[in-house]
């Protein structure tokens, strides 16, 4: 059975957001229409998003880095969302795994928000129904585009390849090798879900930081205090001037 899945490398995201902007674009105009935005520069504002990027330090001062941490639908082998929905319009592609909405069957009753354990359901307040990453399934299935195309949107546009696209039932496919050769996990194993999206780890790297590095050299507040003063017996600036 083939099931299709991201795997993303952890080494080399750097957080530039290319992922959310082209998911948010093609997902705009594609078959999953319009991913809205309400109030967007209100105090409370709200937006359908498929893919976020969640970024936190880890470690202590000084040795200390930074983490981008992108998510999105793990399109599990055993989707817990899938059961739950009481019209059938969250269901599993058996031809290759992947967990789509019927959009003409949701009610918008957010049953599998509150199953799925990663938080990547979104309600779409204007059309009340719930979205979804589907690995954009309109360019996968779509003959015109060329076969380097037939990708999701996502994986096109990340800048430095930290998003990989295969059949991880495939042995020999990009996706298994990468996973098989860098230690790839799932997200939250224990639950159950068999997720198929994997993550490769961040590589450790010793960072050798001298305490005179933590001192800018050009610290404007030790400049100042190296430059000439003038004498105390000369005039002031209220001496020589009228106001």
């Amino acid at each position: 059975m083939t099931q299709l899945a991201l795997v993303i490398d952890l080494n080399v995201c750097v957080g530039c957001h290319a992922c959310v902007t082209s998911c948010k674009e093609w997902n705009t105009s594609g078959l999953a229409g319009s991913l809205v935005d309400e109030r967007p520069y209100d105090r409370d504002p709200t937006g359908t998003f498929f893919n976020r990027v969640q970024t936190f330090e880890v470690g202590e001062f000084p040795n200390t880095q930074t983490v981008h941490f992108p998510k999105s639908c793990l399109h599990c082998e055993d989707p817990p969302c899938v059961p739950v929905c009481p019209t059938g319009a969250s269901f599993k592609r058996p031809e290759d795994g992947l967990v789509l909405v019927d959009y003409d069957k949701c009610i918008g009753c957010k049953y599998c928000a509150w199953a799925c354990p990663y938080g990547v359901r979104e309600l779409d307040e204007d059309r009340k129904v719930m979205g979804k990453c589907t690995l954009c399934v309109d360019r996968i299935d779509n003959e015109a585009l060329p076969e380097a195309e037939r990708k999701p949107a996502c994986v096109l546009a990340c800048p430095t390849n930290a998003r990989l696209f295969g059949d991880i039932h495939d042995t020999e496919s990009v996706v298994s090798r990468a996973i098989r050769e860098n230690g790839g996990y799932q997200l939250m194993p224990e639950w159950g879900t068999q997720p198929a999206n994997h993550y490769l780890p961040r590589r450790k790297t010793e960072l050798r930081i001298h305490r005179d590095e933590l001192d800018r050299a050009d610290n404007p507040l030790k400049i100042d205090g190296l430059l000439p003063k003038p004498p105390v017996k000369d005039p002031s600036l209220d001496d020589v001037t009228s106001w």
